[in-house]
């Protein structure tokens, strides 16, 4: 059973899969695999290699058969040969599918046709996707002379240039510089402002907390995990924790702080306060308010968060690298 918040229900919803199980002879790859995503909605799938993120969303995009469950994209039924839900999807593998000999516009150009978009109409959408992951300035530009990082943003515009319904990113910042995976992710910010959902992949888990309104965690196949940042962390007890370089009466403050109902453990440190918050975004204003009134003087803040890698850690005993 996954652990974390109940499930949502499909109404609205804009994927729905019930029971995904794909069998490889004695390997289970995924195991009985149940997720929704709701319109506007980016939803991670967080898990280490090997953990079948790919072969899950293969059977979403329709590319593989489950041996149990079932799809349903924008109210249609997924199946190998289900050509109108496979319409509302647009897949990005890992694999580069681009042909190099050719320009970032007139690959562009070329797919929107096999989508039946007419001249005019694709004309427009392919200057508009360009724009949205950031190679307007080199659309004549043969793929061939593209680095890696621009061909995974056109990859991108790819599956972007029908107006998808749900938009599928497999692992796409996989061998990237620094730079071209940070516009990928400005690029995929973007996306879900006008009702589109998005499934992204990655092994990464900044990825997902930067990207994603919920996150699942799969592991040997099975989802083990699922809700927001928020309430996976909680899910395990991880709380913020806040520490403040500061001077004057922290034994005073140290006591006001500890009346505060979400505070735990306060400590004095030699150069300030340490303490533990179940929410220090929003307390934040309310601690210093109450250091500075005890006596304190505030110099800095430092805020570490719990993160996915310690949910990840504490539900299967390793680490999302392993």
């Amino acid at each position: 059973m996954t652990i974390g918040v109940r499930q949502r229900e499909a109404t609205g919803a804009v994927l729905a899969c019930r029971g995904l199980t794909k069998r490889y002879g004695q390997l289970v790859a995924v195991d009985d695999l149940s997720v929704t995503i709701e319109p506007g909605e980016t939803y991670g799938l967080l898990g280490p290699n090997g953990a079948g993120k790919t072969t899950a969303i293969s059977m979403v995009a329709g590319i593989l058969t489950p041996d149990a469950g079932q799809v349903v994209v924008a109210g249609e039924r997924m199946s190998v040969h289900s050509v109108a839900a496979k319409q509302r999807i647009g897949y990005v593998p890992q694999d580069i599918a681009l042909y190099p000999d050719l320009s970032a516009r007139e690959n562009l150009r070329f797919f929107a046709g096999l989508y039946g978009m007419p001249r005019r109409q694709a004309r427009s959408r392919v200057d508009e996707v360009l724009e949205i992951v950031g190679l307007s300035e080199r659309a004549g530009d043969t793929v061939a002379k593209y680095s890696g990082g621009m061909r995974r943003r056109l990859n991108i515009a790819v599956g972007l240039v029908h107006r998808p319904t749900l938009l599928i990113l497999d692992e796409p910042t996989v061998g990237v510089d620094p730079q071209s995976r940070n516009a990928i992710l400005a690029s995929v910010e973007n996306l879900t402002g006008e009702g589109m959902a998005v499934l992204y992949t990655t092994h990464y888990m900044e990825e997902a907390e930067r990207l994603c309104n919920r996150v699942g965690i799969i592991d040997l196949g099975r989802l083990i995990a699922e809700g927001t940042v928020r309430e996976l962390t909680g899910l395990v007890g991880e709380r913020d924790r806040v520490r403040l370089a500061a001077s004057g009466d922290l034994d005073a403050a140290a006591t006001r702080l500890r009346a505060i109902p979400t505070v735990r453990e306060v400590s004095v440190q030699p150069d300030g306060l340490e303490l533990f918050d179940d929410d220090a975004r929003t307390a934040l204003p309310g601690l210093l308010r109450t250091t500075g009134d005890a006596g304190a003087v505030v110099r800095s803040v430092t805020v570490h968060e719990p993160d996915l890698e310690a949910v990840f850690l504490h539900l299967t005993g390793k680490t999302l690298r392993d």
